[in-house]
Formats: structure tokens, sequence, C-alpha cells
């Protein structure tokens, strides 16, 4: 199976930007379709978005439309979420994985904690 590590959540202010990097290793990385979830402690995983394994095809949860672009580089094994205009709601553990079949999303990093301040 692939592993990932997730990296740059941070603090920000409400407005503001950040990247998220996820990082991959082992298997066929660019074979598959990657996402990006996310969960608020007490409440239900969410997702965000996802890319297909070429980067051509991007899907996005209605609430980051517009705010959010998920991008990857299978030469460096790694998926991106540019994540813009953030807002107090889109405080949380941001986790990637990869896509293994319909809804089927396995290989769970540890996560990278994401906290806007309004």
């Amino acid at each position: 199976q692939v592993q990932l590590v997730e990296s740059g959540g941070g603090l920000v202010q409400a407005g503001g930007s950040l990247r998220l990097s996820c990082a991959a290793s082992g298997r066929t990385f660019s074979a598959y379709t990657m996402g990006w979830f996310r969960r608020v402690p007490g409440k239900e995983r969410e997702f965000v978005a996802t890319i297909n394994w070429s980067g051509r095809v991007t899907n996005y949860a209605d609430s980051v439309k517009g705010r959010f672009a998920i991008s990857r580089d299978n030469a460096k094994g790694t998926v991106y979420l540019q994540m813009n205009n953030l807002k107090p709601e889109d405080t949380a553990v941001y986790y990637c994985a990869v896509q293994y079949g319909t809804n089927d999303f396995r290989s769970w990093g540890q996560g990278t904690q994401v906290t806007v301040s309004s």
C-alpha cells in the first residue's frame, strides 16, 4: 500500500492562505486517484477534494469550491491542497488518502491541523 504523510497545516487568520502537502511512498502513487478530507472533533470526516491519476480531473465539495485547489506532482509523489480565503469553519484536521475503489479511500496519513482564527 501507499504510505502518506501530510504537512503544511498551521494557524492562519480568516482570509489567509495555506498550502498542504501529502507525500506518498510505497506502491505506484501515480496510478491512483487521491483525495483530501477533513475532520472536526465530534463530527464525521468530510470530503474536500479529489484528483485523478493524471491531474486532469478534479472534484470539490461545495463548501470549498472556488477557494481550494487540488493538484499533484507524480514525479515528486506529492499531492497538494492550496487553500485560499480561509474561513473559521475550515478549521479541522486535514487528511489525504488513496482511492482504491468506489467510496474506498484508504492509506490515511496522520493528518495536519489547520486552524483559522476570526
